[in-house]
């Protein structure tokens, strides 16, 4: 790289617009989208799809709700031709739905691409011929009145064939490609000379393209271009503003968003962003940005992960792990305290139903596009308390004390730092129940157990355990069963401890759900140990976790 790429490269020259507008404005509702994942997406491929695949990602389209459909280059080879007429003589095409091709400003392409058309109830004819300067001079070697002259004679060519073929609704679209690098005051010119031969009206709708074919600015450039355009276009109200922007600066999303605030009406792109180069605007994207700020997309991606995996099938690319709202990873936190926060944030709304979604770390619920709340917390070395005590609840309905948390926390760390990697749901599940007791054979394992109460006396507690191999029987008097079996424990094993802690809850919402204890127990030195029971009845399973905790100082 260059200590002083100055030397070599030159910024973009801005429009002038001081009193721009598009700043103060708020997106309020969806623009009119169209894939052109089948035309522009497929170009960019390395082996593009055949029409198997082809087909497959049409009806894909048409269930996420796309009205509108760029599906070919039909002169541009038989395949495409082949798979617009195929669409059309199948039926493939519903009602309400528009397909879209695109053609040069060349007689014989445009004929041809009229032949591919023919039986169509409605079709929109994509035209396009670039118009900034280092293509006029560099590629065509031709004056603005040369390049106006081209762009016109085809627009006089579409309108004649589509008034001789009466049998379909017909909509012109003109792109002056390279629009975002085109001087704006020649974009108008050869926007208004195309838009007189077409004479845009509602029996003849008319969209008018602008497309960042290169992004060669930030975004609001982009932005300022399409207000300045949409201010000085003699026939703004009879044609609908479009933009297709690419991701050459990794800001096509955002040069699309900032080209709505600007007066744009309908926006072109591909699911996930593919396309030549850096890709295109990525339409999911676009839709669920919206979606999250409370505005209805019309397009529906409730289904993300089959989405995903038949883009991924007839793109033969992959979708990043890290893609927006879509990616494996996109939902998922490993970091300690992003999951103390997720986790505290679904108690809130579990405690506290409210009407908004606000949740920390998450500007989507998951299960608005398909996805469970297993893949929101993954544990791994960096994890904290909550990931571990989170997958416990979620999978188990264990709600763990929050000193049980942090110690459990201890132990998943030491065991994801000596695996050196992720721990799944299962292993973490095992090394709760080994290190808790909750094993078929524990090192001391109640058998069966009587306990007295009478009004006014203390509790009387005889039980019977197992421990190495040998049954062991003790009893003793406290104010609760609890204070009675520590009692028994310590004169009958000679050992030293007391109960710090107890917490209890059932495991569901019935009479006969079972129930889970956790009792912590304490020695002289002030180390503890954690013990966890289940059972149907909460007074076992509390002596159970009472043995489980104290075992592990018994057989120390």
């Amino acid at each position: 790289m260059l200590t002083t790429p100055s030397d070599k490269y030159k910024p973009h020259t801005p429009v002038k617009l001081s009193d721009r507008r598009w700043p103060d404005n708020t997106l309020t509702r969806a623009p009119r989208w169209l894939s052109t994942d089948l035309r522009d997406g497929n170009q960019a491929l390395a082996e593009p799809m055949d029409a198997a695949r082809k087909l497959k990602f049409w009806d894909l389209l048409l269930v996420c709700g796309f009205k509108e459909i760029e599906v070919a280059f039909p002169s541009a080879s038989q395949t495409d031709f082949n798979f617009v007429r195929q669409l059309i003589e199948e039926q493939r095409i519903p009602g309400d739905v528009t397909i879209q091709v695109l053609t040069q400003a060349r007689e014989d392409l445009i004929a041809r691409t009229f032949e591919s058309l023919q039986g169509a109830h409605r079709a929109t004819v994509h035209l396009y011929n670039a118009t900034a300067p280092v293509f006029r001079e560099q590629v065509f070697r031709q004056s603005r009145e040369e390049i106006v002259m081209l762009a016109v004679n085809a627009a006089k060519q579409i309108r004649r064939q589509c008034e001789e073929a009466t049998g379909t609704e017909w909509v012109f679209q003109y792109s002056p490609e390279t629009f975002c690098f085109t001087e704006a005051e020649f974009a108008l010119e050869i926007c208004e000379a195309v838009a007189d031969v077409w004479d845009p009206s509602p029996q003849r709708p008319m969209i008018i393209n602008l497309p960042a074919t290169v992004e060669v600015s930030t975004p609001n450039v982009y932005a300022d271009q399409i207000e300045h355009f949409c201010r000085h276009f003699s026939r703004r109200k009879q044609v609908c503003i479009s933009v297709h922007t690419h991701n050459d600066r990794g800001t096509g999303i955002a040069s699309a968003e900032l080209a709505l605030l600007a007066g744009a009406e309908r926006v072109e792109g591909c699911l996930f962003g593919n396309g030549e180069r850096t890709g295109n605007a990525d339409l999911v994207t676009l839709a669920l940005n919206l979606y999250t700020q409370g505005i209805a997309p019309q397009l529906d991606f409730s289904e993300m992960k089959k989405v995903v995996e038949i883009v991924e099938e007839c793109n033969q690319l992959p979708v990043a792990p890290r893609h927006p709202y879509a990616g494996e990873l996109v939902f998922t936190a490993f970091s300690g305290s992003h999951q103390d926060a997720i986790k505290k944030g679904f108690a809130a709304r579990q405690h506290a139903p409210a009407p908004y979604w606000d949740v920390p770390y998450l500007p989507l619920d998951p299960a608005d596009v398909g996805c469970s709340y297993e893949a929101v917390i993954r544990v791994n070395s960096q994890s904290g308390k909550s990931g571990a005590a989170w997958l416990l609840e979620q999978n188990h309905g264990l709600s763990l004390p929050r000193k049980l948390q942090q110690a459990f926390s201890q132990q998943v760390q030491h065991e994801a730092d000596r695996a050196g990697k992720e721990m799944s749901q299962m292993a973490i599940w095992n090394l709760f129940r080994q290190r808790y007791g909750l094993v078929d054979q524990p090192a001391l394992q109640l058998i069966e157990y009587t306990c007295t109460n009478q009004p006014g006396q203390e509790t009387a507690l005889l039980a019977e355990i197992r421990y190495e191999g040998k049954a062991l029987k003790f009893g003793a008097t406290g104010n609760g069963f609890l204070s009675a079996a520590i009692t028994a424990l310590c004169r009958s094993l000679k050992v030293e401890i007391n109960i710090e802690s107890y917490h209890e809850h059932t495991l569901g919402k019935h009479s006969d759900s079972r129930s889970v204890a956790y009792v912590c127990c304490e020695n002289k030195k002030g180390e503890r140990a954690w013990g966890v029971s289940i059972d149907s009845d909460i007074t076992r399973a509390s002596l159970q976790a009472l043995l489980n905790a104290a075992g592990q100082f018994i057989t120390a």
